[in-house]
């Protein structure tokens, strides 16, 4: 196969602040955001199709929800390592790769038939998602003119959020009428396509330069003795672990307290992802300016849609109504929460990426093993009053801060103007 010759992209200096980015650059970040979309679609599916799927391999649906838990850790133990062995390697041939591994995870799940081919599918396709989201917002503003780099990010992140819209709903339907089986295949396909097309669209990818005026003691310092860092990091630890307890079993919380059919839940969680693409965009927007205060914002809608929920969610309209919230909510967290992250180390961006993604996959893990452990034993409505109290938990996270934090496409210090939820930007 002949891949096309790009040039090595790096930004460096005046002339590449005023630089333009041609539609090539957007569509490397386009690929890049269809592989996000597909690692995501991929760990995620078993959520909506978690009924047929348990009943296929004859297992409880609990167990099933556990292979989310599996997928997470692995995961959460891949990403971090990554920027540390990597070295001088090409980044696009190693995402590339790991879209392949991807593709033989989803295989796999396709024609397991037992617990115990299922857990090792989800640790492969863990490995390959750990390689991919960890060096997918690192990537995006190597891609593009420097002017652009939030909105590159936010659309590779965007296929996080995409995959709500039309990765999970769309599986779950493809499992309706073909068999759960059927959507892994077609995943495994998917991703071996974007495995080729990430070869010929992204350019050569080498290890980043550190920024100028990053001094060796800051590129040496612990990034978890950096306050920023590690508020942020809490905060996600805990929301996302909040969301994953609920959302794991979102299938269960609106079968069995809204009495709905398998379609209708399909076209609410259709709703869920169209709010959370939305949510996506706006909060990419927002933390390009206040990241800390957005990522706030978001936790409080993740809090008040989840006590909604609970509240009010025996009815299908109002239950309808809490999951588009939540979904507002929760569709920008990845992208906000990651924004703030590459600015509280601008210099390590590869590093706090792999650590923020460690981070988030870890709670994924958590959380559906703190939701399954909770449905078995008190119930779902026990499950939904003790997500929305972890997730208000979350908020006290916010207000670590630490000065000096910058854009890590930017040359001087972030805005210190008031941001959104009355928070300042840093």
């Amino acid at each position: 196969m002949a891949m096309v010759s790009h040039p090595p992209v790096e930004h460096t200096g005046s002339a590449s602040a005023s630089a333009r980015t041609t539609p090539r650059q957007w569509m490397s970040v386009l690929v890049l955001s269809l592989s996000t979309f597909t690692v995501v679609t991929s760990e995620m599916l078993p959520v909506g199709v978690l009924t047929p799927m348990a009943a296929g391999l004859g297992i409880a649906p609990g167990a099933a929800g556990f292979s989310l838990t599996v997928t997470g850790l692995v995961t959460a133990l891949t990403a971090p390592a990554v920027p540390r062995l990597l070295g001088t390697r090409d980044r696009r041939a190693v995402l590339a790769v790991a879209m392949v591994v991807l593709a033989a995870g989803n295989a796999l799940t396709a024609v397991a038939q037992g617990f115990g081919l299922l857990v090792v599918s989800r640790i492969v396709l863990g490995v390959g998602m750990g390689v991919v989201w960890g060096l997918a917002a690192a990537v995006a503003p190597r891609l593009v003119a420097p002017r652009n780099a939030a909105l590159a990010v936010s659309t590779a992140v965007g296929g996080v959020a995409a995959a709500s819209v039309a990765g999970v709903p769309l599986g779950t339907l493809v499992g309706d009428v073909l068999g759960w089986r059927a959507a892994f295949v077609l995943l495994a396909a998917g991703a071996l396509l974007l495995a080729a097309g990430l070869l010929l669209s992204l350019p050569p990818l080498p290890r980043p330069r550190i920024p100028a005026g990053s001094g060796t003691a800051t590129t040496r310092e612990p990034l978890l003795r950096n306050g920023s860092v590690v508020g942020g990091l809490l905060l996600i630890l805990l929301l996302v672990t909040a969301h994953f307890a609920a959302y794991t079993y979102i299938r269960p919380v609106l079968e069995e307290r809204t009495g709905l059919e398998p379609g209708p839940v399909a076209l609410v969680l259709l709703g869920y992802g169209l709010f959370g693409l939305a949510g996506n965009f706006a909060a990419g927007s927002l933390a390009a300016r206040h990241a800390r205060a957005t990522v706030r914002c978001l936790a409080a809608g993740i809090a008040g849609s989840l006590t909604l929920l609970a509240l009010l969610g025996s009815g299908a309209g109002p239950a309808g109504a809490a999951v588009a919230l939540w979904g507002l909510a929760y569709g920008g967290l990845s992208v906000a929460g990651q924004l703030w992250l590459t600015r509280a180390a601008p210099h390590r961006v590869e590093e706090v990426t792999g650590i923020y993604v460690g981070v988030f996959t870890a709670a994924i893990a958590l959380g559906a093993l703190l939701g399954g452990t909770l449905v078995e034993a008190a119930g779902i409505t026990a499950l939904l009053w003790s997500a929305a109290a972890l997730a208000v938990l979350a908020l006290a996270a916010g207000p670590v801060r630490s000065a000096g934090e910058r854009q890590p496409w930017s040359s001087g210090p972030s805005s210190q103007a008031p941001g959104p939820c009355g928070s300042s930007s840093k």
